[in-house]
């Protein structure tokens, strides 16, 4: 297994002192791998409990992530394909790329929450196919010097190695989605029952596509508690889990999340590496 960890970009975590010491830890850590934020935009205020509707944009605080590390992976989980145009997407996460010396891993889903995307002024019901859009251009994107793109062709450039896509959603179309574009099935918050349902269709469909099957990437829960996390990892190991994204819950500060990490590379990770 490959372990990575979730940092809060949001709420009161999200100070650059906080980010930046939390993926610093991560960084000299000899268990994880990589260090994963989420993506909200515009919160309303009755969603926002937890986070007070502060919420730092992925791309550029994976963009600035990028100059306080050097070694660690920065992942996605997930970016909200269809709140940003495709090109200019596949612009923004080609720069990260570059200048991370390709360390990005790129989560991709439709998201749920219907007034973030009353806010954005993006059509709901249009989430699935813009989300095939930017995944279509990410492939065309990093296969090819130049492309297409409203009937004008253009210089994709800088070009680096694409990232890994994870793709995440936890229906069908997602694993259909997945089994098309991705590297790696992302579901989050998902029964074990239904994922190893959703790897049997994984498999069939990444057949139909003529494509490798993708590797399965899960969330597990931290809050201190070894013995629950020792059993856990064992449950994700059964159903064939590749990398694991450890989740730390709320925490107060640097000091705080890295007594968590110190602890779960010490006594839980340990054997399942």
């Amino acid at each position: 297994m490959r372990f990575h960890v979730s940092l809060r970009n949001m709420g009161h975590s999200a100070t650059p002192e906080t980010l930046r010491a939390c993926a610093q830890a991560v960084e000299v850590s000899p268990i994880f791998e990589g260090a994963f934020v989420v993506d909200h935009l515009f919160i309303p205020p009755e969603e926002a409990e937890g986070s007070g509707g502060r919420y730092l944009e992925t791309l550029s605080t994976l963009a600035w992530l990028a100059g306080a590390t050097s070694r660690i992976k920065l992942g996605i989980s997930v970016l909200i394909a269809p709140y940003r145009p495709a090109l200019l997407t596949a612009k923004q996460v080609a720069t990260i790329q570059e200048l991370s010396g390709g360390r990005l891993i790129l989560g991709v889903g439709v998201g749920w929450m219907d007034a973030e995307f009353r806010a954005l002024g993006v059509p709901r019901t249009r989430r699935g196919a813009l989300t095939d859009a930017l995944l279509e251009t990410l492939h065309q994107a990093f296969a090819n010097d130049v492309i297409e793109s409203n009937g004008q062709k253009v210089i994709f450039s800088p070009r680096p190695e694409r990232p890994p896509i994870w793709i995440g959603g936890r229906g069908e179309a997602a694993v259909g989605r997945a089994a098309r574009y991705g590297d790696a099935y992302h579901p989050i918050a998902i029964r074990d029952v239904d994922v190893r349902e959703r790897s049997e269709i994984l498999q069939a469909e990444a057949a139909r596509w003529g494509r490798p099957v993708p590797s399965l990437a899960l969330y597990a829960p931290f809050d201190g508690d070894v013995g629950p996390a020792v059993d856990r990892l064992g449950e994700l190991r059964e159903l064939g889990v590749d990398d694991v994204v450890v989740a730390f819950g709320r925490y107060r500060d640097a000091a705080e999340f890295e007594d968590r990490l110190r602890c779960y590379a010490e006594e839980v990770a340990p054997g399942f590496a």
